[in-house]
């Protein structure tokens, strides 16, 4: 098996910049960063992507990143954010264990994320929402 470099920063087996810990999520400062500040949380357990996390530890990996935003507003001010996931291997996921990105962001900032706009599918919403209730 190839080694998962979350888990072996979970494990401590490879240095990190930690902000906050629980039980079974870890939170570190991004080795690749965007902006300031931008923080990676991911569960200790190897779990790939959202499709195979149980509830229990998405609940704990989602009350982390809470904990991150709300240090970061009370310690620097910060009041903007982004939390982003890529899951899977048409989302540009490239570390194949669950992950978030929880991204500051901040007046003037040169990030822009954008994606274009496919207001045609409304159009199919009838025929969408019927494939969910088969």
């Amino acid at each position: 098996m190839e080694t998962c470099i979350f888990c072996a920063i979970a494990e401590k087996q490879l240095p990190a910049a930690f902000v906050l810990e629980s039980d079974s999520s870890l939170a570190f400062l991004d080795n690749n960063p965007i902006s300031a500040y931008h923080t990676i949380v991911i569960p200790k357990a190897h779990h790939v992507n959202i499709l195979d996390v149980p509830v229990s530890v998405f609940q704990d990996v989602t009350e982390l990143m809470h904990q991150v935003c709300q240090l970061y507003q009370q310690k620097l001010g910060i009041d903007s954010f982004q939390i982003f996931n890529n899951a899977g291997p048409h989302s540009a996921q490239t570390v194949w264990h669950l992950h978030f990105h929880v991204l500051p962001r901040f007046h003037g900032d040169p990030i822009k994320f954008t994606a274009q706009r496919m207001p045609e599918l409304v159009k199919q919403y009838p025929e969408m929402l019927a494939k969910l209730n088969e």
